[in-house]
């Protein structure tokens, strides 16, 4: 196969990524606390030969998680938190610990603080949150410092990756990590609010357009160069 369909290939591919990537964000445009993810693309080159001629591949290699806070919008119920500035709330999935930003929470019948999906939210001890039997109503500081009458009775936990590792989305608006979350030293919590997802959906769609027009231009190509290698092949066998 010549080197040009090669390339191609691994262009297409690439493209393939990055429309894929490009869909999910426009479905998340309305999720609470989605992020943002991107195709990071990579350049191989490898010498043809001693003139210095080489052959160029692209290769999408991973994904990059824009961190950009989303825009808060105010509910005025008072499980529903959204997170200003650095940091990840912890919840505990059957998978192991995530990392979110989704802030909408709600008490199971064990009083434990839950997200929709039923993970349980945690302290800053790593420690599911209980609220106490009979609370009327739960108050929530900048810190995260839980109350209910007056009375405080715990700390929600915010928490960063550690340095130099990165974020692995697990679907949603989870995201898993190696090693143990390091806490965020001043957090920055408001209560009643959420935090919507950080997607601009016109900048997605150009996106998706221009992605389109490329894979339909690398499809032209190898079209055209299939055409001129059946027709080489035809030349040659009669």
């Amino acid at each position: 196969m010549d080197n040009a369909i090669y390339a191609s290939l691994t262009r297409q591919s690439g493209l393939m990524a990055e429309m894929r990537t490009v869909a999910n964000n426009i479905a998340n445009a309305n999720t609470t606390g989605f992020r943002r993810e991107g195709v990071i693309f990579a350049e191989h080159l490898s010498a043809l030969d001693r003139k210095g001629d080489a052959l160029s591949m692209a290769h999408a290699r991973g994904r990059m998680l824009d961190l950009n806070q989303g825009v808060l919008t105010q509910t005025n119920n008072n499980l529903d938190l959204a997170i200003e500035g650095d940091g990840f709330f912890l919840v505990e999935a059957p998978e192991g610990l995530r990392l979110t930003r989704a802030g909408a929470f709600m008490p199971s019948a064990e009083g434990e603080l839950m997200t929709a999906d039923g993970h349980r939210l945690l302290d800053e001890g790593q420690a599911p949150i209980i609220l106490p039997a009979g609370a009327s109503s739960v108050a929530v500081g900048a810190d995260g410092t839980l109350s209910s009458n007056g009375l405080p009775f715990g700390r929600i936990g915010l928490f960063n990756a550690p340095e130099g590792v990165n974020l692995t989305h697990e679907g949603g608006t989870g995201f898993s990590i190696e090693g143990n979350p390091e806490p965020v030293e001043e957090p920055r919590i408001r209560q009643g609010f959420l935090e919507e997802s950080n997607v601009d959906p016109i900048s997605e769609i150009t996106r998706m357009i221009e992605v389109q027009r490329a894979y339909e231009l690398g499809q032209s190509f190898l079209d055209r160069e299939d055409q001129r290698i059946r027709g080489a092949i035809t030349a040659m066998t009669r």
